[in-house]
């Protein structure tokens, strides 16, 4: 339906509301329908791709399944690369980056088509064993659902980003049925900052979304009944906690490293064979790697650690040797990033937060056994799985809290709060030291897009910079002779000149300051060139520079106005002060709009 027939159908109903309810009832109203339809969402991806998957598992003997599970990856991958090429155009913007990327810079404007495309293309890539997480898409079609919904309801700037928020916190509540988890991930990783009182919607909608997830489907994928921790096993705690932290980083930095590998590569049907290929074989050596991996995260709390061999080439040797499955967990462990970036940058669609929780599981798990097997202090495995995935989540996402009462939610395991607090917080503050952005944030920042910082550099980063530069300073040649700049003066309104050669380089700039005593030497007029009376000016601004960067350097050389190159070092205009300062003025009244 067009656009403007669903407001025209919609404009009695909003001057209805206007006349009847206050906008904080209506915005609560809206945020229970945002619920139901991020949960009705994510019910249906998780119930369609484990459904699906069963049937795809099923299809094929047990004696060919390895053989299948490691050739299934292509088919999901080339599929969706399929869709995303002749259904999206080509435009899918995998993870939850772009969306904190809308709320920071486009004012909460999440596109249409995210509505559909996450769904869609996850579907295609877990089902098939894609080695990526739901979460993230899931999470990004709940954020496009609250954006849309505010802007077809014609709600305002400030209450538009609340509801792609609420959207967020509902898609994650729903698939893990922890409405706690889903607000503080919304908070802690979609929205920069939030007031107080937009606590309520967000719960509001996190809640329904659960409410709606237990009617339909049970998402709640872990089970832990515990009633306590022992006080003497909290050194072991802090060692996780470095492990876990560890683990993060190193996630974090493979994950970007395959991504840029994959990035440099041309053509798309030579991403999905490479990257098909490279996934079948790591599936085919380490079987655990397959589709999401929250079955054998399942299998380690329920104490069953020796089937992780099972269908692996490393079967035929199996005699229970517990090294042998502490060897296969930690390939598992490590090779988890290099199949969830190989699935994305093939093509698929996926996340890390999954892929988070399930090598933070193994990590706690090889932990724990390790421990237990050198005797120094007996230490309950099942604790120390689900802390692995509380501090490898809270450093790879950069989310604590969300790491605490996401693990306390889905296990049960609220006695575990002290130690969960433990692991989280010294494992955030270690790999935030080594990686100060997370794995949805850094690729941003290299963009010049904060978003987690100071809310001065946050709206510094919403600027444009090449929107803000000035072309009307006039550009003389460096062959000009003093008499044209001196005819140049009398026609301009700056007292700023580039000096620019035939191909649109620049030399450098004449100022009437500089140039105030050669003006009255008029028989040098047509000797005296422009190349002997430039200066160099005190820097260039290059397309890679930010917003914030610029007025830094604007404050340290004391300098009113800069110029402006291209990517291929030629003359674009001037950038001022006082033009970013009266759009940082603007841009910060648009903000704090009702």
């Amino acid at each position: 339906m067009p656009k403007n027939t669903i407001h025209r159908l919609l404009s009695p109903l909003l001057l209805w509301r206007l006349r009847h309810v206050n906008d904080r009832v209506y915005l609560i109203v809206v945020s229970i329908l945002v619920g139901i339809v991020a949960g009705l969402a994510a019910v249906l991806l998780k119930t369609s791709v484990h459904s699906s998957q069963e049937l795809l598992y099923s299809w094929v003997p047990e004696q060919y399944r390895v053989f299948a599970l490691s050739f299934y990856p292509i088919i999901g991958v080339a599929l969706t690369v399929l869709f995303t090429r002749y259904v999206l155009g080509g435009n899918l913007s995998r993870g939850i980056g772009p969306v904190i990327y809308n709320i920071a810079r486009q004012g909460s404007i999440v596109p249409r088509s995210k509505l559909y495309s996450q769904l869609v293309t996850s579907f295609l890539t877990v089902t098939f064993g894609g080695s990526a997480g739901l979460e993230a898409p899931i999470s990004v079609t709940g954020s496009a659902i609250g954006s849309n919904t505010a802007r077809v309801l014609r709600i305002g700037r400030r209450e538009r980003r609340l509801l792609t928020g609420c959207g967020a916190a509902a898609g994650v509540a729903a698939i893990f049925n922890s409405p706690i988890a889903g607000v503080l991930f919304a908070v802690e990783v979609i929205l920069s900052e939030l007031s107080a009182a937009y606590f309520v919607p967000l719960l509001i909608s996190s809640a329904t979304a659960t409410v709606v997830s237990k009617a339909l489907y049970a998402g709640q994928p872990f089970v832990l009944i515990t009633t306590s921790w022992p006080v003497e096993a909290v050194p072991f705690y802090l060692m996780l906690a470095l492990f876990t932290a560890l683990l993060s980083v190193y996630m974090i930095r493979v994950y970007f490293w395959a991504d840029k590998f994959f990035e440099r590569q041309r053509g798309t049907f030579r991403k999905v064979l490479l990257g098909g290929l490279a996934l079948g074989l790591l599936v085919f050596i380490f079987p655990p790697l397959y589709g999401e991996g929250y079955n054998i995260v399942q299998l380690l709390l329920g104490g069953h650690a020796s089937q992780l061999v099972d269908g692996s080439l490393f079967s035929v040797y199996r005699d229970d040797s517990v090294w042998l499955v502490l060897l296969v967990a930690a390939g598992s462990m490590l090779l988890k990033v290099a199949a969830t970036t190989i699935t994305i940058g093939a093509g698929g669609n996926g996340g890390m937060f999954g892929s988070s929780l399930f090598a933070g599981a193994l990590c706690g798990f090889i932990f724990a056994r390790l421990i237990n097997l050198s005797g120094l202090y007996p230490i309950s495995e099942v604790h120390f799985i689900v802390l692995g995935m509380a501090g490898t989540l809270a450093g790879v996402v950069h989310a604590p809290l969300t790491g605490i009462f996401l693990i306390a939610e889905i296990t049960g395991g609220y006695a575990m709060f002290v130690p969960l607090m433990v692991v989280t917080s010294v494992s955030y503050l270690i790999t935030r030291y080594f990686e100060p952005y997370s794995v949805y944030t850094r690729k941003l920042v290299q963009r010049g897009v904060y978003v987690h910082q100071d809310r001065d550099r946050g709206l510094l980063a919403q600027l444009d910079l090449f929107q803000l530069v000035q072309t009307d300073f006039q550009p003389v040649r460096p062959t000009d002779t003093l008499g044209e700049l001196v005819n140049t003066f009398r026609h301009a309104t700056r007292n700023v000149f580039p000096v620019v050669d035939a191909e649109g380089h620049l030399h450098g700039v004449v100022t009437l300051d500089t140039v105030r005593d050669a003006l009255f030497d008029d028989e040098h007029y047509t000797t005296t060139r422009v190349r002997d009376l430039m200066i160099d000016p005190p820097a260039v601004v290059r397309p890679d520079d930010t917003i914030t960067d610029t007025l830094r350097c604007m404050e340290e050389l004391g300098a009113p106005a800069l110029p402006v190159v291209n990517g291929h070092d030629r003359y674009v205009g001037f950038i001022l002060k006082s033009t970013i300062l009266a759009n940082y003025r603007r841009q910060l009244i648009k903000e704090s709009e009702v």
